[in-house]
Formats: C-alpha cells, structure tokens, sequence
C-alpha cells in the first residue's frame, strides 16, 4: 500500500478508536503501526511479533483485542483457510475483490486479480438472477518451490 493511502487507513482507525471511546494506547498504537506497515497476510502470532518491534511490551491480549477493532473497520480482513488460525489481509481495504492462491505446504500466500473472473463472475450471477456483493476465490495448491527442490524450504515445522 503506498504511504499516502496507509497514511488515510491510519487516520481512519484512529477516528473509529474515537468514536467508540476507545483510547490509542501505546500498545495499540504499536500494533496499528505494525498492519499498516505490511502489505503481507498475517496470523495473530505474526502481527504480535511485528507489533513488538515497534513496542516490547505489546501483550498477546491487545493484539487479540485489536484485530476485531481493524476487520470491524474494513481495513483488514479476516481468512479462513482451514488452519487451526486465522490469516488477516491488509490490502483488503483498497481491494476487496481480490483473490488468493496457498500453498498447501508452507502457507504461502499469492493474490491476484482478474478481468476474466469478474466477467465471468457477473455473467454467472446475471444469469442466475442476483447481484454480486462480494465474491472470494481461493485456489490451493503447490508452490514452485515443492516442485523444484521436492520439498518447500517454507514449510513450517
């Protein structure tokens, strides 16, 4: 995301934090800081360890109860992938209509765009009589690298 549109999403958060009353404490300011500092998927997990290199004393707690607050807002949005963990996306925002490909063995995670899709998308629901609102496509699969080396390097363990 370029500076000035993380810079908007920023600003966003923050007037949303106000309007619920809710204060920006350092901790919460650090875990902000972190989401709109990557243009990667993340887990909960991950964006802890991001959020802690702005601020060590980021707890595990703040980031679970901030998570709600960002996908509440728009401005990341939370994925299942049939992982005992959820993956958040924080390109969400200013493309909502994106897809993704995983890597069944190491996670990896690849979003794309496609004109043919969206065609093919609002040919589908036109014909069958409704209105896209929404639409997520989620292939899985293989990266190269399994094919390559005979084992993903990503993998985790």
């Amino acid at each position: 995301m370029p500076q000035v549109e993380r810079q908007a999403a920023r600003e966003r958060f923050l007037q949303f934090l106000e309007q619920k009353n809710l204060r920006l404490t350092s901790q919460r300011k650090a875990i902000v800081d972190a989401v709109f500092a990557t243009d990667r998927h993340f887990t909960a997990e991950q964006l802890l360890e991001m959020a802690r290199k702005h601020d060590p004393t980021v707890s595990r707690a703040t980031v679970y109860r901030t998570l709600p607050l960002l996908t509440e807002n728009g401005l990341v949005h939370e994925m299942d992938f049939g992982k005992d963990y959820k993956v958040y996306d924080p390109n969400y925002a200013e493309h909502p209509n994106h897809n993704h490909i995983i890597c069944g063995d190491c996670d990896k995670i690849v979003e794309f765009e496609s004109d043919k899709l969206d065609q093919l998308e609002n040919e589908i629901t036109h014909r069958l009589g409704f209105a896209i609102k929404s639409q997520q496509l989620r292939i899985t699969g293989s990266c190269d690298e399994l094919k390559k080396l005979g084992a993903c390097r990503n993998k985790h363990s």
